[in-house]
């Protein structure tokens, strides 16, 4: 077998592998508490960054409501 119909088995194994994992790999970066952990800090991040709120507890508030509309999916 050739190098090139060989690299082209692996391709085609590896995409069926991802095909076959990916929504199991999303439900489990979904429910990771790192991940969580992880968004908290991004989102946080973000709404310091871009949404002018001086109020701790209302930006806070405003980072969790955000962090609830995202959901990680596969596509």
């Amino acid at each position: 077998m050739n190098d090139k119909l060989k690299d082209l088995m692996v391709t085609k194994s590896l995409r069926l592998l991802c095909e076959g994992f990916k929504n199991e790999l999303a439900d489990h970066v979904y429910t990771n508490e790192r991940m969580t952990d992880l968004l908290q800090e991004l989102v946080s991040e973000f709404v310091d960054a871009n949404i002018p709120i001086v109020d701790e507890d209302i930006r806070i508030e405003l980072a969790m409501m955000m962090m609830e509309t995202l959901n990680i999916t596969a596509r």
